[in-house]
């Protein structure tokens, strides 16, 4: 019985963190469809998508160094979160000035590659432990 718990334990700390970086890069990305406008070429609106992309174009980087160097790739996207907290924080406030909002706007875009980079990191000593 003990060994079936580790088992599903052992699946969802590798399936999760690669799930939720997947989730969150499909919502980071549509932050680039702003760049449509019917005041531009078609030309002009697909190279503005792709620059606009380019964030989601690392993050997929990360996540696949994560794929097969977990504890690297939990690093990564631990370090990444905490080092653009206070960014997208500060950013945020300016705009709005608002502490909560500027908060909530934290837990959507950046929590959920901290939390996928702290679960690659537990899943790498996990899998290091068997």
């Amino acid at each position: 019985m003990m060994k079936a718990e580790n088992s599903i334990l052992e699946k969802i700390l590798c399936w999760a963190p690669r799930i939720i970086v997947i989730l969150a890069v499909l919502f980071v990305s549509m932050f680039a469809l702003d760049s449509f406008s019917p005041n531009l070429t078609i030309w002009q609106q697909l190279l503005g998508f792709s620059i606009h992309l380019i964030p989601s174009y690392v993050l997929l980087i990360f996540l696949f160094v994560a794929w097969r160097w977990r504890l690297i790739g939990g690093l990564l996207f631990t370090i990444i979160s905490l080092v653009f907290s206070p960014i997208v924080y500060n950013h945020n406030f300016k705009m709005n000035h608002s502490v909560i909002i500027s908060l909530e706007i934290i837990l959507m875009i950046v929590f959920p590659f901290l939390l996928a980079g702290v679960l690659f990191i537990i899943s790498h000593f996990k899998q290091k432990n068997n």
